[in-house]
Protein backbone atom coordinates (compact mmCIF):
# COMPACT_ATOMS: atom_id res chain seq x y z
CA UNK A 1 0.00 0.00 0.00
CA UNK A 2 1.63 3.40 -0.79
CA UNK A 3 1.38 6.67 1.14
CA UNK A 4 -1.97 7.79 -0.27
CA UNK A 5 -3.45 4.73 0.12
CA UNK A 6 -2.40 4.74 3.45
CA UNK A 7 -3.70 8.26 3.98
CA UNK A 8 -7.16 7.73 2.47
CA UNK A 9 -7.10 4.86 4.57
CA UNK A 10 -6.66 7.10 7.67
CA UNK A 11 -9.18 9.74 6.47
CA UNK A 12 -11.81 7.09 6.46
CA UNK A 13 -11.36 5.73 9.85
CA UNK A 14 -11.04 9.24 11.20
CA UNK A 15 -14.78 9.65 8.92
CA UNK A 16 -16.24 6.80 11.54
CA UNK A 17 -14.15 7.78 14.78
CA UNK A 18 -14.08 11.47 16.23
CA UNK A 19 -11.60 10.90 18.81
CA UNK A 20 -9.26 9.60 15.76
CA UNK A 21 -10.14 13.02 14.04
CA UNK A 22 -9.84 15.44 16.83
CA UNK A 23 -6.34 13.51 17.60
CA UNK A 24 -5.71 13.74 14.39
CA UNK A 25 -6.30 17.52 14.21
CA UNK A 26 -4.62 18.49 17.26
CA UNK A 27 -1.41 17.48 15.84
CA UNK A 28 -1.23 20.80 14.39
CA UNK A 29 -0.95 22.82 17.16
CA UNK A 30 2.01 20.40 18.62
CA UNK A 31 6.31 21.32 18.34
CA UNK A 32 6.30 18.90 15.30
CA UNK A 33 3.15 18.32 13.80
CA UNK A 34 4.07 15.64 11.32
CA UNK A 35 5.65 13.44 13.88
CA UNK A 36 2.98 14.06 16.08
CA UNK A 37 0.54 12.84 13.12
CA UNK A 38 2.98 9.92 12.15
CA UNK A 39 2.00 8.54 16.03
CA UNK A 40 -1.37 9.25 15.83
CA UNK A 41 -1.74 7.51 12.85
CA UNK A 42 0.22 4.65 13.86
CA UNK A 43 -1.69 4.62 17.00
CA UNK A 44 -4.87 3.73 14.84
CA UNK A 45 -2.73 1.41 12.90
CA UNK A 46 -1.95 3.32 9.58
CA UNK A 47 1.62 3.47 9.99
CA UNK A 48 3.27 6.20 8.21
CA UNK A 49 6.62 8.12 8.69
CA UNK A 50 7.57 11.58 8.58
CA UNK A 51 9.91 10.76 5.29
CA UNK A 52 6.66 8.88 3.74
CA UNK A 53 4.52 12.12 4.26
CA UNK A 54 6.86 14.74 2.76
CA UNK A 55 7.77 12.26 -0.50
CA UNK A 56 4.36 11.97 -1.27
CA UNK A 57 3.74 15.22 -1.35
CA UNK A 58 6.73 16.61 -3.47
CA UNK A 59 6.12 12.83 -5.95
CA UNK A 60 2.59 14.35 -6.48
CA UNK A 61 3.85 17.66 -7.41
CA UNK A 62 6.62 16.57 -9.54
CA UNK A 63 4.06 14.35 -11.18
CA UNK A 64 1.62 17.05 -12.18
CA UNK A 65 4.55 19.22 -12.89
CA UNK A 66 5.73 16.70 -15.66
CA UNK A 67 2.71 15.94 -16.92
CA UNK A 68 1.89 20.22 -17.66
CA UNK A 69 5.53 21.22 -18.59
CA UNK A 70 6.64 19.20 -21.49
CA UNK A 71 7.90 16.01 -18.84
CA UNK A 72 11.33 18.10 -17.63
CA UNK A 73 10.56 18.74 -14.05
CA UNK A 74 11.92 16.30 -12.04
CA UNK A 75 13.04 17.96 -8.83
CA UNK A 76 10.81 21.12 -8.59
CA UNK A 77 11.57 23.47 -5.84
CA UNK A 78 8.36 23.39 -3.69
CA UNK A 79 6.66 26.02 -1.51
CA UNK A 80 3.46 25.31 -0.49
CA UNK A 81 2.31 22.92 -3.02
CA UNK A 82 3.99 19.40 -2.18
CA UNK A 83 2.13 20.03 1.80
CA UNK A 84 0.11 16.94 1.74
CA UNK A 85 -0.02 17.30 5.34
CA UNK A 86 -2.03 20.71 5.38
CA UNK A 87 -4.01 18.68 2.24
CA UNK A 88 -4.65 15.97 4.54
CA UNK A 89 -5.66 18.66 7.28
CA UNK A 90 -7.63 20.41 5.38
CA UNK A 91 -10.12 17.36 3.76
CA UNK A 92 -10.00 16.04 7.66
CA UNK A 93 -11.54 19.50 8.69
CA UNK A 94 -14.23 18.85 6.11
CA UNK A 95 -15.77 15.72 7.48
Amino acid sequence: MNTADKLEVLLNKAKEDAALKQSLLDTRSEADPLAAFCKAAGGAGVELSVMDIVNQGEEFYAEIKRSTNGGGENSPDLDFQNDEYSIFMMRLSDL
